[in-house]
């Protein structure tokens, strides 16, 4: 199936309900896409929204094992922490390509529909890959937020830039997947698809690597249009959390034995800015309550 091509099943669906669909998504592992969707999920739902999750890595399952790291510690320490509402989607085993698509667009747009008519935000963990499911889920974001690692390695999935000048010499294969997935959805609901950059994992180093990184995004962004955002830095709190299925906003919580430090007030700032950032309908100006 190539990029551009579109089908009936791949038409998100018609729904009154306005829930928000934010994407997690980019084609390259490591970027911390299931730290981000978890992190955002527990901070909208903090703020007294209704979140809803679906996992569509369907190799990986990262948020899934996130989710249930987190459900084994509520029901071992009789926390009351926030769970989201989980629908899960499988890949299909049918061996034709058509009706696999069709299987799968059918499970995800379902289970999208359900969730869009309960919750007030619906968070996608996209694969990390080039996939049928990745495209259409692409296509059915409100908003799209793309973790990069701080480096020009994860930058090529994103653009080519001349290594002098740092001027983008011309898109890449991720952005011009982005780009069809906004045309088709701009073309079947007239409504736009607003694309964040964040730099995830930033060296709190003022290195030259950076400021090119940053520059060079500086330039690919006002070429094919998307906002850029402070990531999350560097912390192994992160990788600590997830056998806990825990997120910063939790470690005050009764039953966490990580002792809450000067770090975690930092890393709780980071997520409040990029709360700020995203514009989200229905929070902005809203107190942010963590």
């Amino acid at each position: 199936m190539n990029r551009d091509d579109t089908t009936a099943a791949e038409k998100p669906p018609v729904d009154a309900h306005e829930a928000r669909v934010i994407i997690i998504g980019n084609e390259k592992g490591g970027a911390g896409k299931s730290t981000v969707a978890m992190h955002l999920s527990v901070a909208l739902m903090r703020m007294g929204q209704k979140v809803g999750m679906i996992d569509l890595d369907v190799r990986q399952r990262s948020s899934t094992r996130y989710l249930e790291n987190r459900l084994r510690w509520i029901n071992s320490t009789g926390s009351r922490i926030p769970m989201p509402e989980t629908l899960r989607v499988d890949a299909s085993v049918a061996r034709n390509l058509d009706e696999a698509e069709a299987e799968e667009a059918e499970r995800f747009l379902g289970s999208l529909k359900r969730l869009k008519a309960a919750c007030d935000y619906v968070i996608v963990d996209a694969p990390g890959g080039d996939t049928f499911l990745s495209r259409l889920a692409h296509s059915c974001a409100d908003t799209l937020i793309t973790p990069l690692n701080d480096s020009f390695v994860d930058f090529d999935l994103l653009g080519d830039v001349n290594p002098q000048t740092l001027e983008v010499v011309r898109p890449s294969f991720y952005a011009e997947m982005v780009w069809a997935c906004r045309k088709h959805k701009a073309q079947t609901t007239r409504k736009p698809i607003d694309w964040i950059v964040m730099r995830n994992r930033m060296s709190p180093l003022e290195a030259r690597n950076k400021q090119r990184v940053g520059e060079a995004l500086d330039n690919l962004a006002k070429r094919i249009g998307f906002r850029l955002a402070p990531g999350l830095s560097e912390r192994v709190i992160y990788r600590e959390l997830f056998p806990m299925g825990l997120t910063l906003l939790d470690l005050t919580e009764e039953g966490s034995n990580i002792t809450f430090t000067m770090s975690h007030v930092a890393a709780r700032q980071e997520l409040r800015d990029l709360l700020i950032l995203l514009k989200l309908p229905g929070l902005v100006g809203k107190e942010i309550a963590f």
